[in-house]
């Protein structure tokens, strides 16, 4: 095997490479479209989250205007409740105070005492 050989070969490997790169940087700078929204485009904000065993939580996700509670495990996520936004203020963020009493709220949304 020559050394025209080997640049016979490197060359295109280099080009494929290159163009690969370019299409990610396009597609990291443009994005994508899947059903009308560009990928990456839903607001999902973690509220809270609280351990209830070793590798299993409860959270309080906000996913666009939804307040959903999950139970995450290391093999699943669960929706556990979907509650409602106060009428009044649908894009008040949650302040630190409402965070600390987590397991309270919690408690009270799902009924419990």
């Amino acid at each position: 095997m020559s050394l025209f050989d080997i640049i016979k070969t490197v060359i295109p490997l280099f080009f494929i490479v290159a163009l690969m790169y370019g299409v990610l940087i396009f597609v990291k700078k443009y994005g994508i479209k899947i059903n009308g929204n560009k990928t990456g485009s839903v607001h999902i904000n973690v509220i809270s989250s609280q351990m209830i065993m070793p590798k299993k939580f409860i959270s309080v996700v906000k996913v666009e205007d939804k307040l959903l509670v999950l139970g995450v495990s290391e093999q699943s996520i669960t929706l556990l409740k979907e509650l409602n936004q106060p009428q009044d203020s649908p894009n008040q963020s949650i302040t630190n105070n409402e965070r600390s009493n987590f397991l309270d709220s919690l408690k009270k949304n799902l009924g419990l005492k």
